[in-house]
């Protein structure tokens, strides 16, 4: 295997009701292109809602606009919050996208983990398995070629997906629920980092069910790769941006509800430490590559980076890191 490069576009700003996004979506759209002419593997979105930080609200419209602009590199969603969503209407938009994207357009199906997000959508947090459930179920069908019956009549939705037998949808999670969930739909399973006794929970409901799947998780569960010439001097010009981020998605930890990267960081000396997000010269990146790292994710955007410094951090990847790996591959 090859190495699997990723370009994650969240579109964290810092923390200021005020701030503005327009410059910033402008180039993250700009990115994405850049990233499909390198060879990039994908590039990836997520959803939050109600953030201080502008976290990324509506991933399908970036997503789309994203696959305007690009031609080879696949699109990804990680994670859709998938009960928040009218099931047919999103039968519909994920169909418009598969036929769009010509198959490159997949996502994990998520149910997030914010009461307040399911407020503000008219859910009930208290039945987001059930709307989960629903929402998956309907999905399925809706993508077939015939009609099925949905709330008492029978209906066809339209147009169908470029995929068959559907487009690419993994369940995520991090508990044995999301697991068995997955592996009842015959789904593909997609935990955020490796959790080998929920992939064998997976496999053994898979085989319960009489079904097939597999599961996929991100090597480096959800670290994310920066570049610079000189680590310490990038810390101390990025470690706020990078720190507003974490702070925020730290603010939304609930007991009972596992999450990736939990360990608060009070600190951007206890980041460093943490290691959820790492800034390397090309040459340590470059070794690491040489040693057996498989998958780089990037996110130069993160908790609202200067665009210019982002850019700088993209370049080095393209120019000083990809051109070594793919004449060693070659």
């Amino acid at each position: 295997m090859g190495l699997l490069t990723a370009l994650r576009l969240n579109m964290t700003n810092i923390a200021d009701p005020n701030a503005r996004h327009g410059d910033r979506y402008q180039a993250a759209l700009e990115m994405a292109e850049y990233a499909d002419r390198s060879g990039f593997t994908a590039v990836s979105a997520e959803e939050h809602h109600l953030a201080a930080t502008g976290w990324l609200p509506s991933p399908l419209i970036l997503a789309a606009a994203v696959a305007g602009r690009t031609r080879k590199v696949r699109i990804s969603i990680n994670a859709l919050i998938v009960p928040l969503y009218d099931p047919i209407r999103l039968a519909e938009d994920v169909a418009v996208l598969d036929n769009i994207t010509q198959g490159r357009f997949s996502f994990v199906a998520g149910m997030g983990y914010r009461p307040e997000e399911y407020h503000a959508a008219g859910k009930d947090w208290l039945r987001r398995g059930v709307l989960m459930d629903h929402c998956l179920s309907v999905l399925l069908q809706a993508w077939r070629d015939e009609p099925f019956e949905y709330q008492g009549k029978r209906i066809d939705v339209t147009p169908k997906p470029h995929t068959r037998p559907h487009p690419i949808v993994f369940v995520g999670g991090m508990t044995p629920a999301a697991a068995r969930r997955a592996a009842r739909f015959g789904l593909p399973f997609s935990p955020p980092m490796p959790m080998p006794d929920l992939v064998a929970v997976y496999e053994q409901e898979l085989l319960r069910h009489g079904k097939t799947g597999f599961a996929y998780y991100p090597e480096n569960g959800s670290t994310v790769t920066l570049l610079h010439a000189d680590p310490d001097e990038a810390w101390s010009r990025y470690g706020g941006f990078i720190m507003t981020e974490v702070a925020e998605y730290s603010a939304w930890r609930r007991a009972g509800v596992p999450r990736p990267n939990e360990t608060p960081a009070t600190s951007v000396a206890d980041l460093r430490r943490l290691n959820s997000v790492e800034i390397l010269t090309p040459a340590q990146l470059i070794d690491q590559i040489r040693s057996g790292r498989t998958e780089v994710v990037v996110n130069p955007l993160v908790g609202g980076l200067p665009i210019d410094d982002g850019w700088a951090s993209l370049q080095l990847l393209v120019d000083d890191v990809l051109p070594q790996v793919n004449r060693a591959s070659a």
